[in-house]
């Protein structure tokens, strides 16, 4: 199960303490973003399970969505030990994602 983010102190707690998190931005009217959410998720519980996936709805909490820049969807931040180290928006290829969360991913968990 993904958590859905509702408030931006929720997004800035989960931010700063977890170690590894990737959120996910989109909302319910993008069938892209339908298809593309689960594929990421299994990416991360089978190659990166120390990385927690979140949602953020950019209808919802367009105030999350300004906050990070985010201006298209589907839209992916990942962040370790909250700094921000992937963004990817719109034409996300998931081997390019997988790539890019790899060499962090084995500093901080290797």
């Amino acid at each position: 199960m993904i958590q859905e983010i509702k408030n931006l102190e929720e997004f800035e707690e989960i931010k700063s303490n977890q170690a590894s998190s990737l959120f996910y931005f989109s909302h319910d009217a993008c069938n892209v973003c339908k298809v593309l959410k689960p594929k990421v998720k299994d990416l991360l519980v089978d190659i990166f399970p120390e990385t927690k996936m979140y949602y953020v709805n950019t209808v919802n909490t367009p105030d999350i969505a300004g906050q990070q820049a985010v201006f298209a969807v589907p839209t992916i931040v990942v962040f370790f030990e909250g700094r921000e180290y992937i963004r990817k928006s719109r034409n996300i290829g998931l081997q390019e994602l997988e790539l890019e969360i790899e060499r962090p991913y084995k500093m901080m968990f290797e």
